[in-house]
């Protein structure tokens, strides 16, 4: 035990040089702590294990600083490293918890788990025999996962199988897609979902918009809800995409100057010609906050949706060894007129709960062609659209109702779904098909889906109330309408289903004809 907690003062020693400024005053401040893991070594009534001591020491020493600045212990620096170089090792499923059952939501192409045939709506019963019951999905999800060729077993139970299937599933190289989504929307109006800015997103982005244009694509919406941000660096390549060389797109200062940099577009012939509107809401942070804010202040495009969280602090990694690190606030960033986003985190829960600041209180800048815009508060979108979701969706959510309904409903197993026959049914054209209707990409959720869809749910003995169910029909319809097309197609095809229906991509449309006039104003030879 002795030699892990000198191992465990040694991750603070390296901490605390990063942070000194007064080497006697630190030291003094080491030796109460030395002190104080001593004493809880040799007193207190139970064995401890003073890495965990440690490691809260740590995070408790960064929550002083700021809501940004955190440890990353083996487990997150893992995390961390997966989601900035865009790969993981595992099976290739997309899982929920669904009440007690671990459900698959979809597997992924060319994976394990798509080759073994595994299939929407399978339940995981065990991983390596332990059951899936008491396990979230996070947790599932990190014993799926392991090193490169290791195997994993583990049970499926499947409608139609007399017996559970269980699978022993070598651990491959899994693709973590940042841009996951990109289709067009009309005959020339591109959408592309950008998850999180890791390491290959702008390349991602690149190949998505040369397919996109080779089909047609003249304009395009970008969707960056709930991308909470990721690399610095590729927000900055991503806005070099719709910028044209010399505009400035972010800069960034802090008390130690060698942060202090302004980063310009440099690179023309790319899509700086391309009419273009943004989506945001209060998940977009930080690098999709950089983006928003460059494309804002150069009136390059418009942005709609949601005020976004208002980060504006730049994290530098410090490395503390193989699995430690520590992501420190070293800058903050200003967008190209010179405004900082970052709301007051001074009350952190009114920081936790996006409590934003009087708009008579916020710095007032301008951008290139004089709009005026906001600081202390998130990038403001030029047009608002709500995005909250009703407390009867959220309720329906937590039940997976959505989801079960729509796995039964492909499976012909609700009353209204035995008069289709979907795109995966044999026999099309057989004596089985008369009289009844083929579903084609051009299915709409209509009030019979709906009322079949609370038959499924007086079935279940999932309760609604009926007038919120009512105010919230047109958000129950949106869900349906994503859940039936993913498991009819897939969950890209549930995507653009929902984006047809979705308020915000509507209004993207609406506005695009506005958006082409920054073109004009910009445009590149």
């Amino acid at each position: 035990m002795k030699k892990n907690l000198a191992l465990a003062v040694l991750v603070v020693l390296l901490l605390v040089n990063l942070l000194a400024k007064d080497e006697d005053l630190w030291n003094q401040e080491v030796d109460k702590f030395s002190s104080i893991l001593g004493l809880i070594e040799k007193n207190y009534y139970r064995d401890v294990e003073p890495e965990k001591l440690v490691y809260s020491s740590i995070r408790g020493m960064l929550d002083t600083l700021d809501p940004h600045s955190y440890f990353l212990d083996p487990d997150s620096f893992s995390r961390m490293r997966e989601e900035y170089t865009g790969k993981y090792y595992g099976l290739g499923i997309q899982i929920q918890k669904q009440e007690d059952n671990l459900v698959v939501v979809s597997p992924i192409e060319g994976t394990p788990a798509s080759r073994l045939g595994i299939q929407p709506g399978d339940i995981i019963s065990t991983i390596n025999g332990e059951s899936t019951k008491p396990l979230s999905s996070f947790e599932a999800m990190q014993k799926l996962r392991g090193p490169k060729g290791t195997k994993v077993t583990i049970t499926i139970l499947r409608e139609g199988l007399a017996a559970p299937l269980e699978l022993t599933i070598e651990r491959e190289e899994i693709p973590l897609r940042s841009v996951p989504y990109a289709f067009l929307l009309n005959n020339d109006t591109g959408f592309i979902f950008i998850r999180n800015f890791a390491e290959t997103t702008t390349q991602e982005f690149e190949e998505k918009m040369k397919a996109l244009t080779a089909q047609g694509l003249k304009s395009l919406v970008l969707d960056l809800r709930g991308n909470t941000g990721g690399t610095f660096f590729q927000s900055v390549d991503l806005s070099d995409e719709f910028l044209p060389s010399g505009a400035i797109i972010v800069s960034i200062k802090g008390r130690n100057r060698i942060y202090n940099r302004e980063y310009r577009a440099d690179t023309n012939n790319q899509y700086e010609n391309v009419p273009l509107v943004i989506l945001i809401n209060r998940g977009s942070a930080s690098a999709s906050e950089i983006v928003a804010g460059a494309v804002m202040d150069n009136d390059r495009g418009y942005i709609v949706g949601e005020d976004s969280w208002g980060k504006g602090l730049v994290q530098t990694v410090f490395p503390l060894g193989d699995s430690l690190a520590v992501a420190l606030t070293t800058a903050k960033y200003f967008t190209p007129s010179g405004r900082s986003i970052q709301r007051d985190y001074q009350h952190i829960e009114d920081y936790l709960l996006h409590k934003q600041a009087p708009e008579d209180q916020r710095e007032v800048r301008y951008t290139v062609n004089g709009r005026k815009v906001l600081g202390q508060g998130g990038i403001s979108p030029d047009f608002e659209v709500s995005q909250s979701v009703s407390a009867q969706v959220l309720e329906l959510m937590s039940r997976a109702a959505f989801f079960g309904y729509a796995r039964k409903f492909a499976a012909h197993q609700t009353p209204l779904a035995k008069d289709f026959i979907f795109p995966r049914d044999e026999g099309l054209n057989g004596p089985a098909a008369a009289g009844k209707t083929v579903v084609t990409k051009d299915f709409v959720v209509d009030d019979a889906v709906i009322a079949d869809f609370q038959g499924y749910l007086l079935a279940n003995k999932i309760t609604v109330e009926e007038d919120k169910f009512k105010a919230a029909r047109d958000e129950v319809r949106r869900e349906l309408q994503r859940n039936i097309f993913s498991l009819l197609w897939n969950v890209e095809e549930g995507v653009k289903a929902f984006c047809k229906l979705d308020p915000a991509v509507l209004k993207a449309i609406e506005v695009m004809p506005e958006a082409a006039k920054f073109v004009e104003t910009t445009k590149t030879p």
